[in-house]
């Protein structure tokens, strides 16, 4: 049985967890939000796919900030890739941060969690991390788009969180084009992951290898091999 979590004066989205083929899943007005498998996998291609890159960084100890935590699917692949990463995860929505602890695990993965806008997030807090992931999402499941602001000044800010070396990531549907050009602030190469059978498409700049290297990273990780028959990964 699916439970529904929305305000009732109707404005904020509507949050829904309901069990789904091999797993439980977090919708946000009818988009995927989170997935958790019952299986070895722990989570779908897509979180897979966002948490890819951090196996490209060259530092040894390395701090990751997830723009849009959702039920922490992609801070569980990434605690799997490395289990030693400093990971904070920023959640605007209380109802959210609420059903991932309880209903995905998300206390146990040692992330720290802040309650926040992405953005003003970004503009008040001068931590600089190795690995940056935008996941921000805002309409329903036909008309998810960026919210306002993170096409362009969200990029920039984000730019100016990364460490030397670091890398950018976005989750894109409709936008891919500008998240190619937004994200080149960060200098390096660009990449896209398409993930088949999907719509997403994840965008990486920054320091990181082009596409035939990026893809042999992928199959030298225990973590990430399963990951291959999913994923084309192209230069841009």
């Amino acid at each position: 049985m699916a439970r529904h979590y929305a305000s009732r004066a109707g404005r904020a989205p509507r949050v829904t967890v309901r069990p789904v083929r091999g797993g439980l899943a977090l919708l946000i007005d009818g988009t995927l939000a989170s997935f958790q498998r019952q299986d070895r996998a722990v989570t779908g291609p897509v979180w897979w796919a966002l948490a890819a890159p951090i196996v490209a960084l060259r530092r040894r100890r390395r701090r990751v900030l997830l723009l849009g935590l959702g039920g922490g699917s992609v801070a569980r692949a990434l605690r799997l890739l490395d289990p030693t990463a400093e990971i904070v995860g920023v959640e605007n929505d209380p109802r959210v941060i609420q059903l991932g602890r309880r209903h995905f695990g998300m206390g146990r993965l040692g992330v720290e969690v802040i309650a926040a806008d992405a953005l003003q997030y970004l503009k008040a807090n001068r931590r600089r991390y190795d690995l940056i992931v935008e996941d921000l999402f805002v309409g329903s499941y036909r008309s998810g788009r960026k919210p306002k602001g993170v096409l362009g000044d969200g990029h920039r800010l984000m730019c100016d969180r990364l460490r030397p070396g670091g890398i950018l990531v976005s989750n894109t549907i409709h936008e891919t084009k500008a998240e190619l050009a937004g994200m080149r602030v960060a200098g390096g190469h660009t990449l896209s992951l398409q993930i088949r059978g999907h719509w997403n498409r994840i965008v990486v700049s920054g320091d990181v290898p082009e596409a035939t290297a990026f893809r042999r990273l992928m199959k030298g990780h225990a973590g990430l091999r399963h990951l291959l028959s999913h994923v084309a990964v192209r230069s841009h």
